[in-house]
């Protein structure tokens, strides 16, 4: 084989991946694992995107973007923890503690029961919830139940707060336990958020068996999740460029020819972008936007706020391992453990954090003790050693009903009046069609369905399955 033919081989086995997130990590693994050659272009000095962690230079303690968590229902992102070997540095949690109005603490566990009963007789000793308003959420549940996945389509273009409304779910019950589930998974509340979603999480995490809706929280930080992809990269003849500004994607014709980046240009024949929406629209010709079905709506894509704040106390407070805030404006609470000097590291989080956007980092850290306080009285006289938050204000798309239907497929398809989709770009990110909401799990998918187009096989790996009752009653 001569040196020109070599390099001929080469080239068509290159990858090029815009986006070391977690949706270009997904793509790189199982493109390598078939034989391709991926090369990652990430902005940042570090994989995982958005879903990663940094060197805090006030504390010297490595803090995480905003906490993120998988569920037993995410089998795509479990199973990329797997190929990198990290899946046992995810802790899981079946008890799930939840702050009542009243400062008193619920504790929801799954017991023996079948699916769909497993959470019952938890909801039924739930304290936040009165007599009425169980009976509302069970009604709810059970149209959930009944319906299916093939049901949840019917309400394709309404929000979730249509389909509770026709579940007659008063106002209290959808700020205290709808909502309070909601945002959190979707970063959307359920006056925005499409209502295939918000069925879904139900359908897919609380309902169909015990641990579909386990909750897993990383015991180290993010970015360590992502160390191995290096090595599994490289094994399989490829790189992984940090720093690397993506300026534009050339063509010849149609068909991708280059990727320009601010060290000059890259050839390459098979591109995966998984940047967000406005990010492609600006390294995409404008002439070729309207083109392609998949980039011709860029611009009806919004996006939703994420809000972190860590807080480094010089005493516990709390043993618990997290704590979930019902119906206030600070969501979560994670518990990061304590250090050698007794000094506890706590992390809450905001979802759909747009009216937090503006404050200011003391005002915020004010607002977050408040809310804790509810809980956990001793914070206002414990030291507070450090504070620190941390604005993801373009967190993840918002997955709205009217853009649904414009979320694009990965591989670009043949027909269209401009002679197709354009040809060898590939598309990846939480944004795009992948049948999930803004995820983790989400993200994943999409770089798996966009290694999946490129090899012509592959793809998706299989969703849990409903228990044999929850089956019977209809959700399949």
């Amino acid at each position: 084989m001569d040196g020109a033919f070599r390099q001929f081989v080469a080239m068509n086995r290159q990858v090029v991946i815009i986006g070391g997130g977690l949706a270009g990590i997904a793509a790189a693994i199982r493109l390598a694992d078939d034989g391709h050659v991926p090369r990652i272009l990430e902005t940042r000095r570090k994989l995982g995107g958005r879903a990663t962690s940094f060197d805090d230079p006030r504390s010297g303690v490595t803090l995480d973007n905003c906490q993120h968590v998988l569920m037993g229902c995410c089998t795509n992102l479990q199973d990329l923890y797997q190929r990198l070997g990290v899946l046992d540095r995810i802790g899981w949690h079946e008890q799930l503690h939840w702050l009542r109005e009243d400062g008193g603490i619920d504790s929801l566990r799954p017991d023996p029961l079948p699916a769909p009963l497993h959470q019952a007789r938890s909801l039924l000793r739930m304290r936040l919830l009165d007599r009425v308003a169980k009976r509302e959420v069970r009604r709810a549940m059970w149209r959930m139940i009944r319906m299916g996945a093939a049901g949840r389509l019917q309400w394709r273009g309404r929000t979730f707060l249509d389909f509770l409304r026709d579940q007659r779910q008063s106002d209290d019950v959808i700020h205290l336990f709808w909502d309070t589930i909601i945002i959190s998974a979707c970063n959307l509340e359920s006056a925005r958020v499409a209502a295939v979603h918000g069925i879904q999480v139900f359908q897919e995490a609380f309902l169909p068996g015990r641990f579909a809706g386990v909750v897993g929280i990383p015991d180290v930080p993010l970015r360590e999740l992502y160390d191995p992809a290096r090595s599994i990269i490289e094994n399989a003849g490829g790189t992984i460029d940090l720093g690397c500004s993506v300026r534009s994607i050339g063509f010849e014709g149609r068909s991708v020819a280059s990727v320009v980046t601010a060290d000059g240009p890259i050839e390459a024949a098979t591109v995966i972008s998984t940047v967000p929406p406005d990010r492609l629209a600006k390294i995409l010709p404008d002439r070729l936007h309207a083109t392609d079905a998949r980039t011709a709506n860029l611009d009806a894509f919004e996006s939703s706020p994420i809000l972190g704040v860590h807080l480094q106390l010089e005493q516990p407070i709390t043993d618990l391992p997290h704590l979930v805030l019902a119906g206030r404006p600070v969501h979560w609470m994670f518990n990061k453990g304590t250090d050698e000097d007794g000094h506890q590291h706590l992390h809450a989080v905001i979802s759909a954090a747009d009216d937090w956007m503006e404050l200011s980092e003391q005002e915020i850290v004010h607002r977050v003790v408040d809310e804790l306080a509810r809980a956990f009285p001793c914070i206002k006289d414990t030291t507070m050693l450090a504070a620190r938050s941390v604005k993801e204000k373009r967190a993840t798309f918002a997955a709205t009903p009217h853009v649904e239907s414009k979320r694009p497929s990965a591989g670009p398809s043949v027909l269209g009046a401009d002679g197709g989709d354009l040809q060898g770009l590939y598309l990846a990110g939480d944004w795009c069609d992948t049948g999930w909401p803004a995820t983790m799990e989400g993200a994943v998918r999409s770089g798996y369905n966009a290694a999946a187009a490129i090899n012509g096989d592959g793809g998706l790996v299989d969703e849990l399955r409903p228990g044999p009752l929850a089956s019977l009653l209809g959700l399949r």
